[in-house]
């Protein structure tokens, strides 16, 4: 399975030090490997994006900017995804929601999505997870139950992305996320079996003109 592994983080100074988003977003493609799947980083502090102008949709076909283009394709081409916040203000970033709200429902719906949080204190990031639960089954990549959540971040992982207090710790580490991207592998393999003798799009084409589209009948 290609697996994209979104990522929050936009901050590249503190306080609060360190950042945090690359050492979870390297366990998280670490533990995706791990079961036999290319992990595909998607790093908005990398991809650069504006804040929305005008999304990818909004171009005509052949239209969008090349970089635009590049990170639609990237995220159409996933079969699963994996979205890893931080929590601001009770919420999931500003750079992760700006990214995915560049791209339609479209290129997410009929596949899974797990939602991996983090914060340098006790919550882990639970108040944003829940937050984006809502959004990411709105895109139509339904999230799965089992969620990841990583409290005081700093004291868990190295700069590697490693857990850094022995063996124990490692597999107690492994074995709860190792559950998340189970459920994640589990329902993007049968969505991407299903896709080969059924198409998606028949049944529930995407919008092509106006939100207006999915009204209820007048």
């Amino acid at each position: 399975l290609n697996v994209a592994v979104i990522t929050g983080t936009t901050r590249t100074a503190g306080p609060p030090k360190p950042i945090l988003g690359p050492r979870v977003a390297s366990f998280v493609r670490a533990a995706v490997a791990r079961r036999g799947h290319a992990p595909t980083l998607i790093d908005p502090l990398e991809v650069k994006l504006p804040l929305l102008e005008r999304p990818h949709f909004a171009y005509a076909p052949g239209r969008a900017p090349g970089d635009l283009t590049a990170l639609h394709d990237a995220l159409a081409a996933a079969d699963a995804y994996v979205v890893v916040t931080p929590e601001y203000n009770h919420a999931p970033s500003p750079g992760l929601l700006n990214l995915l709200n560049h791209f339609g429902s479209s290129i997410f719906s009929f596949k899974p999505s797990a939602i991996v949080s983090y914060s340098a204190g006790q919550w882990g990031g639970t108040r944003a997870a829940h937050t984006l639960r809502a959004i990411l089954s709105e895109v139509g990549c339904l999230p799965v139950s089992a969620m990841c959540h990583f409290p005081k971040a700093q004291e868990v992982l190295d700069e590697s992305g490693a857990v850094v207090k022995g063996e124990a710790e490692v597999a107690r580490w492994n074995s709860y996320i190792d559950r998340c991207t189970f459920q994640l592998e589990w329902w993007a393999t049968a969505a991407a079996n299903h896709r080969q003798s059924v198409d998606p799009q028949q049944g529930s084409p995407a919008f092509a003109s106006a939100p207006s589209q999915r009204n209820a009948p007048p």
